[in-house]
């Protein structure tokens, strides 16, 4: 990272950056070329000393329909990068060039896998509610499981950034 001071180190600043996106956005690859689809997500989140690691792991839960370009590409090729980020308002300056951003984000890439199974898309679909709507009835029929594709990207790798 260029700037060494805007990098977030801790697991539990880059906790809070999750917990307070609501749209994570997904590059991925197809025929026509690479893509970034923004979507809404759930997670599942262990700091290092759960997990005996040097650092955290997220697991990152999205669904779409059955079919169309988003579906075809995340079955084709399982390898995505990821972005979310906060926006925290403007910085002003003294003169336009001094006028900046304050935001927080997390960057990073993982292998994304369809979720099989009425009780795992299940699990999958109560995590996007439960960090989305957590004061929401978070209950599915097997028939919308069963015409819902259920993903969990394993993220392998990412890093924290913040502008304050």
């Amino acid at each position: 990272m260029r700037q060494a001071g805007r990098q977030l180190r801790s697991a539990g600043q880059l906790h809070d950056v999750v917990e307070a996106c609501q749209t994570v956005r997904i590059a991925c690859a197809d025929e026509e070329g690479l893509f970034i689809v923004p979507m809404s997500f759930g997670y599942d989140w262990a700091d290092p000393e759960e997990i005996d690691a040097d650092e955290p792991r997220l697991a990152l839960w999205v669904h779409s329909a059955g079919a169309g370009r988003k579906a075809d590409a995340f079955d084709r090729e399982p390898r995505v990068a990821i972005e979310m980020d906060v926006q925290d308002g403007v910085i002003a300056g003294t003169y336009a060039c001094a006028y900046s951003y304050a935001y927080r984000s997390i960057m990073g890439t993982g292998t994304i896998h369809r979720i099989q199974g009425t009780e795992a898309k299940r699990y999958g679909l109560t995590r996007i509610m439960q960090h989305l709507a957590p004061e929401a009835s978070a209950g599915f029929t097997d028939q919308a499981l069963a015409r819902t594709n259920i993903y969990c990207i394993d993220i392998d790798h990412f890093t924290g950034k913040q502008r304050a």
